[in-house]
């Protein structure tokens, strides 16, 4: 596959980086990116080249810049984008509207990548128009298959949910993370074993999670013992409401995710 990245950020970059890994080639892959010091990065740390200008455009446009920016650059694209695919990840715009800006285009696949991606470890939603053939979704799923895992969803609507649960759920996960760490530095520990705990705590925690049989509720279970520290634990969340403050929040980063979107497909002023 050949690819043209136009933007070159932190998500583009980790897209380009687990792509090189998984055996596609640096001179199948441009990335149009303005800003000079990050062209050089690029160029330098990847072997990519990279351009100023999108005066390339392969067969897969991956769209990758700031959600504020996508219709002064989908606008400047429209009528040059023949029967290729494009995919974007910019977060809230949707492909009514990315398709509108881009003259009627139709052949896009929107997606939805999280921070983990940086690693290889994320896990990104995607959503296909009705024009994109099997071969453009396979294409589009192995593309993101390079920095992580994979789902597909049937509504567009529900790109708000993932969004909420986990475009935003790595700020969840660290939010607890801290909360872990500022506990056990008030008990004594310093700053890098109760970073050191917290995190092998937590990556232990899911791998069992992962290669378990049985649900999260039940292991949970298994770890609180009847009269014991974590059942003490457990009922303090419980008297505060945490687990239900959980689920309201998450409602309520679907909520804006919905807004968001509202608000990027207007027309301006």
């Amino acid at each position: 596959m050949k690819i043209t990245f136009i933007g070159g950020g932190n998500m583009g970059s980790a897209l380009v980086s687990g792509l090189l890994k998984s055996g596609v080639k640096c001179e199948d892959m441009t990335v149009i990116e303005p800003d000079a010091e990050k062209r050089s990065r690029i160029e330098n740390e990847y072997g990519v080249r990279a351009s100023g200008e999108a005066d390339v455009l392969n067969e897969i446009v991956l769209l990758g810049v700031k959600p504020q920016q996508l219709r002064e650059v989908a606008r400047r694209l429209a009528g040059k984008l023949e029967s290729r695919l494009v995919i974007s990840i910019a977060a809230g715009i949707r492909v009514g509207d990315l398709s509108e800006w881009l003259g009627g285009h139709k052949n896009i696949v929107r997606v939805m990548p999280n921070t983990p991606a940086q690693v290889s470890k994320g896990i990104s939603a995607l959503y296909a128009m009705p024009e994109v053939d099997p071969s453009g979704r396979r294409i589009a799923e192995n593309v993101l298959s390079a920095v992580g895992s994979t789902i597909w969803l049937d509504e567009e609507e529900k790109m708000d949910a993932f969004t909420a649960l986990c475009g935003s759920g790595p700020a969840y996960v660290f939010y607890f993370m801290e909360a872990m760490m500022e506990a056990a530095s008030g008990m004594g520990f310093g700053p890098n074993d109760a970073k050191r705990m917290v995190i092998e705590t937590f990556e232990g925690a899911v791998i069992l999670a992962r290669e378990s049989a049985d649900d999260a509720g039940t292991l949970r279970s298994k770890v609180t013992s009847r009269g014991g520290t974590t059942e003490r634990a457990l009922h303090e969340m419980e008297k505060g409401d945490v687990r239900l403050n959980i689920v309201e929040a998450i409602l309520a980063a679907r909520e804006r995710s919905r807004e968001l979107a509202i608000e990027l497909g207007k027309a301006p002023c």
